[in-house]
């Protein structure tokens, strides 16, 4: 599994962040983000039904590439991290470049669990 598909789902399990499964050249990586532009992108995607219901949509996919991933089926793990890289610009650039961002951000560190609460608030949303 490469790095970008392990922190989305490692950060998905505690809140539901997508990124894609494609590695960037380090050259190419985004910015590590705010906070703040945490909670300016998840207020956009909440005052926005269509992006709302793509975020969601990212839920189910990040569910099934945990399945696939656990049963080691890298066709199904491509086809829907390809899904889900199309939901993420159905969503926006900004979060993208979050996401992207998140690269730098340990899911299991003080500060990680600090972007998966900002983002429970999408989650909740969801249901």
């Amino acid at each position: 599994m490469n790095i970008r598909l392990l922190v989305f789902v490692t950060i998905f399990a505690a809140a539901p962040i997508v990124a894609s499964a494609q590695k960037k050249a380090p050259a190419n990586q985004a910015p590590k983000p705010t906070l703040g532009d945490a909670q300016k992108v998840v207020q956009t995607i909440s005052s926005d039904k269509t992006k709302l219901q793509a975020y969601c949509e990212l839920g189910k996919l990040a569910d099934q590439m945990m399945k696939a991933e656990e049963g080691n089926d890298t066709k199904a793990v491509d086809a829907l991290a390809a899904k889900a890289e199309a939901l993420g610009r159905q969503i926006g650039p900004e979060y993208v470049r979050i996401v992207e961002g998140l690269d730098e951000v340990g899911p299991n560190s003080a500060e990680g669990q600090k972007f998966a609460a900002v983002f429970d608030t999408l989650k909740e949303k969801c249901k």
